[in-house]
């Protein structure tokens, strides 16, 4: 087999056209015809195919490169000879075929406009110019609406072939009066686009120059000075015509391909390729995500409301109840924040798949409570308050050095027991529930965890804290003492094993064995999962903590 060199073909008039995705690597197998880059200009994105059948053993440019005809791309050990110069009809062959310029005789009215046109104005039918080999390609998007007004090539349309994407600018300057195809429609040669009350003569250099398209993998010729592209007017469309909202993905199309087959939204797919581009690995991660039930696409959203399964209604229940409430009454509909759409997925996913068990106990912190006190007025100075959590954080610590099974998580048929102690707390903020961590909470003391948590805490409140500093805990506590309340069953927080829940403590009458005698009593409510956890190790856990919190002293043991 020889080593071959791939270079750029023959792609019209383009020059320097920047590389903005490497379809291949370094081993990869080639077919002829395979798409080896996506390189872009201002008005359309191509993909440059393989001449030859081998093996990918250089790669001779990287993202950002800007090539041309000639440019070498890679080095790769061809299986044959070239690929014939003419391509099948379904993928024509590199050449471009450029598109020449319309110009009509004085005394012919140009093929893009109505026959009753003048060159003072009047209404002007818009058509698709001479686009090289290529036939029957989708719109993708419509870039104006009838009341635009609109520049001579501005581009009004968008379309896509299996090797490239273009943009269709207008012949005429005006106002669109009628928008004559929609996203999804096919469209050729002469295929009438818009009909426009034109402002003045058709623009110098027609359509067919500035479409920049070319069949398979190469646009046709750009002009010799391809004007500024003029932003739309109106709102983009979506890629898929079965969901017409929001803006156009930023994506290749082999990616709005591969999209297409596994019925991947691309428009909800956050690209992490050049200028946000969708890159096959970000298509891959979002298909990944939706099976393992992590990532919820819109149509799921919309189809599984407030009570179903994240993936939908659980086989064998009765569908969600759609309801039109404004029948009974007004109503006001408010989008959910950020953050309790995200909480939220996770909360159910860990109801449904956590098999919970809560054990409720209560705790004697008369005498802690009166050491919290004292502590906060002797160091009344130093801004730093005490409080109760920071205790419960510091005694779960000692509970979970004890029964080692509580700082662990399921990992398949594994335990995988932590010999680190980070905690987190939930954080009440106006936008949600959030639980910063502490990380090390073994080796911090009272005042610096309470520290700590008043800076999370703030961070919380102000939406700045970050994923490090909430990530990485071991076991968390949820506290309601300062609202109310008795007992409550805390939802696991995966991929943890526990989570420990406490109330408002009260002054209750507790038997000493003489007499009764008022005790401030703590309500403890602590969430298992009993995959791993079983009763009786709950039970030991929520009295030795309360062994703790009765007795601060335990903790030095």
């Amino acid at each position: 087999m020889a080593l071959v060199e791939v270079k750029v073909p023959d792609i019209g008039d383009f020059k320097d056209v920047e590389v903005i995705e490497l379809l291949v690597k370094p081993g990869d197998t080639v077919k002829v015809e395979q798409s080896l880059i996506t390189v872009e200009s201002d008005k359309a994105s191509m993909e440059i195919p393989s001449s030859h059948a081998g093996v990918v053993k250089e790669l001779k440019v990287k993202l950002g490169d800007k090539v041309g005809e000639g440019s070498s791309l890679l080095m790769l050990e061809a299986e044959g000879a070239a690929a014939p110069a003419a391509a099948p009809a379904t993928a024509p062959a590199p050449s471009p075929v450029r598109a020449e310029p319309v110009e009509a005789p004085p005394s012919t009215p140009s093929p893009s406009t109505s026959s009753g046109r003048t060159e003072s104005g009047g209404p002007v039918d818009v058509v698709v110019p001479d686009i090289g080999d290529f036939d029957e390609v989708a719109v993708i998007e419509v870039l104006v609406k009838p009341g635009d007004t609109i520049k001579a090539e501005q581009s009004l349309v968008t379309v896509e072939s299996d090797k490239a994407s273009m943009e269709i600018p207008s012949s005429h300057a005006g106002v669109v009066k009628d928008v004559r195809v929609k996203v999804g429609d096919k469209v050729k040669k002469g295929t009438l686009l818009a009909v426009v009350e034109a402002a003045g003569a058709p623009a110098a250099t027609t359509a067919a120059t500035t479409a920049a398209t070319a069949p398979a993998a190469a646009p046709a010729a750009a002009p010799a000075q391809p004007s500024e592209r003029v932003v739309p007017t109106a709102a983009l469309p979506a890629h898929e015509p079965s969901a017409p909202k929001g803006a156009l993905p930023h994506a290749s199309p082999t990616i709005r391909k591969l999209a297409r087959e596994l019925g991947v939204p691309l428009e909800e797919i956050k690209g992490t390729g050049p200028k946000g581009r969708i890159t096959h690995d970000d298509v891959h991660g979002f298909v990944k995500g939706v099976m393992a039930g992590t990532v919820q696409t819109k149509a799921q959203a919309a189809k599984a409301p407030a009570g179903a399964a994240a993936g939908g209604a659980f086989p064998g229940l009765l569908p969600w109840p759609q309801v039109d409430f404004t029948k009974f009454g007004p109503v006001e509909r408010k989008d959910l924040s950020r953050i309790k759409k995200i909480s939220g997925a996770n909360l159910h996913r860990n109801w449904v798949l956590i098999p919970h068990v809560t054990n409720h106990d209560d705790a004697d912190i008369t005498e802690l409570e009166a050491f919290r006190v004292q502590l906060n007025k002797e160091n009344e100075k130093s801004g730093v308050k005490v409080t109760m959590l920071a205790f419960l954080i510091k005694a779960s610590v000692a509970a979970l050095k004890k029964f080692p099974e509580f700082n662990a998580s399921l990992d398949g048929e594994q335990i995988v027991l932590k010999q680190y102690f980070h905690i987190g707390f939930a954080a009440d903020t106006p936008n949600g529930l959030m639980v910063p961590v502490i990380k090390d909470a073994d080796k911090k003391g009272i005042f610096q965890i309470s520290q700590e948590m008043s800076e999370l805490a703030k961070k919380a409140r102000d939406g700045k804290l970050s994923p490090a500093e909430m990530s990485g805990g071991c076991f968390s506590i949820s506290s309601l003492g300062g609202i109310g309340g008795r007992y409550f069953t805390p939802i696991i927080n995966a991929p943890e094993v526990a989570i420990l829940g406490v109330c408002k403590s009260s002054t209750e009458p507790v038997w000493d064995g003489k007499a009764f005698q008022p005790r401030l009593m703590l309500p403890l409510s602590l969430s298992w999962d009993h995959r791993v956890i079983d009763g009786a190790a709950a039970a030991r856990f929520n009295a030795y903590l309360g062994q703790i919190l009765a007795d601060f002293r335990r903790v030095l043991l």
